[in-house]
């Protein structure tokens, strides 16, 4: 059978109280919706439709063409937004699968074994269910006799007889499609002014077909997120499995409790990540690696065989070998190549540290590009802003900076150059030259390869 996708994604849902759209929520660096996008991508030939409604644009600006769009105004029940679906997906596909842009958790596997169940069943429609003491609030499946399932009774109307029952709906479906075209306007308007998809289970047993029921092996794939209570509770299960895929790859977590990686980064095998250790958004890091612990990556590439130690690193670049840390801070653009050294408490910005380079603590450079093998000593300060605008410093290869030096840009320091402790550079140092003082004046020539 040819597929169709709806994704559920209209409702305001007041319980979240939030001001922007409960879908775009974030989880383990993501909002909710990406990973259902990611769950139904690969089971159907045509994009899937999502039903949108309370700030439909800023969920459409944030998914983009990836999906196509329907829009559910006023919004009358889940019947009535998967209704709005009908003029995308008629004609086009022989079943339609239903989820919701809120139950992140759930798997493609689970998806597609709802949609092979449905392919094998004569009947119109199959759905997922849950058995669990928790009932979260999901309505209950009715059962006649002979174990056929007759209807599903909302939690809000059940009997106490009813609620006692532990088989419930999940809330997603896989439903032949021209069945379902003509059975949405069969569906009345229930006392709380709504359509409810739910009665479609009773529509297809009233037709005479045998409605068909996955059973969830594992009950977090049902998690939907009506609250911030939720919210946590998706996140807890999603860092378990994103911890557990990275350990089984070999990446040694020292504890998985308090180690934080969020779900776009990549590892490498033989790495050794120390606890509260947050690693973030698109991060990659190189294989062997020995990271925190207290240390935050965020957006950068870390190469092999590197160390960092209770550092903060955003959207940066660290060739391999390299060692940071501890309390350093690396920031947008900053490029550590291979072998390089950066001590405690020093910040790196929008600059190029050269190959085996050595930065000492309590130093800043910021716009700066430094060649190979330079020693920056403690205390170093690039004065890359001069209240309008930033300004370059360059340092040859080979140059010793002495402790405390000030460097004024914008100014450029000569291969194998020298400055001595406490000095403020104002302007340019040729090659091979010694300067001190305030400011800093060249008192002598040096021969290459002095120490």
């Amino acid at each position: 059978m040819n597929l169709g996708v709806i994704v559920l994604a209209a409702g305001k849902s007041t319980r979240m109280k939030t001001a922007f759209p409960k879908v775009l929520h974030r989880l383990a660096g993501k909002p909710m919706i990406e990973y259902v996008l990611e769950a139904v991508q690969s089971l159907s030939s045509l994009p899937p439709v999502i039903v949108v409604g309370y700030q439909g644009d800023e969920v459409k600006k944030a998914i983009g063409e990836r999906a196509q769009f329907a829009f559910q105004e006023p919004q009358l029940g889940t019947a009535h937004a998967v209704l709005q679906a009908q003029p995308l997906l008629e004609g086009k596909v022989d079943a339609v699968l239903i989820t919701y842009a809120d139950m992140p958790l759930i798997t493609r596997q689970t998806l597609l074994n709802l949609y092979n169940l449905q392919q094998h069943n004569p009947g119109p429609l199959s759905l997922l269910t849950l058995q669990s003491e928790n009932t979260r609030g999901f309505g209950r499946l009715l059962r006649d006799p002979n174990g056929r399932v007759q209807a599903i009774v909302e939690e809000a109307v059940a009997s106490p007889e009813q609620l006692a029952i532990h088989e419930l709906n999940v809330g997603i479906y896989c439903v032949q499609a021209d069945w379902l075209w003509k059975a949405l306007p069969r569906i009345t308007l229930s006392p709380k002014g709504e359509y409810f998809l739910t009665d479609i289970v009773e529509l297809a047993v009233r037709d005479g077909f045998e409605v068909k029921t996955l059973t969830l092996a594992d009950p977090a794939e049902a998690i939907g997120i009506n609250q911030r209570v939720h919210l946590a509770e998706a996140e807890s299960i999603l860092r378990q499995r994103i911890n557990t895929h990275w350990m089984l790859e070999g990446v040694t977590l020292l504890d998985p409790q308090s180690t934080y990686i969020e779900a776009e980064v990549i590892l490498g095998q033989d790495t050794v990540i120390y606890p509260n250790t947050y690693l973030l958004g698109k991060s990659v890091i190189g294989k062997g690696c020995t990271l925190g612990p207290n240390t935050i990556v965020r957006d950068s590439e870390i190469g092999a065989g590197c160390q960092i130690f209770f550092s903060v690193v955003e959207k940066a670049i660290l060739e391999e070998d390299v060692d940071v840390g501890p309390y350093a801070h690396l920031r947008k653009g900053a490029h550590l190549a291979k072998g390089v050294h950066m001590g405690n408490f020093g910040e790196v910005k929008n600059s190029y540290l050269g190959p085996g380079t050595k930065m000492g603590h309590f130093s800043y450079i910021g716009d700066a590009t430094i060649g190979e093998g330079v020693n920056i000593g403690a205390g170093t300060i690039t004065c890359n802003y001069d209240g309008e605008k930033k300004n370059p410093t360059e340092i040859g290869e080979g140059v010793f900076i002495g402790s405390d030096t000030m460097l004024v840009a914008p100014v450029k320091v000569g291969k194998g150059a020298r400055t001595g402790a406490g000095a403020v550079v104002t302007k340019d140092i040729p090659p091979y030259s010694l300067a001190v003082g305030v400011p800093a004046r060249v008192i002598r020539k040096l021969k290459e390869g002095d120490g």
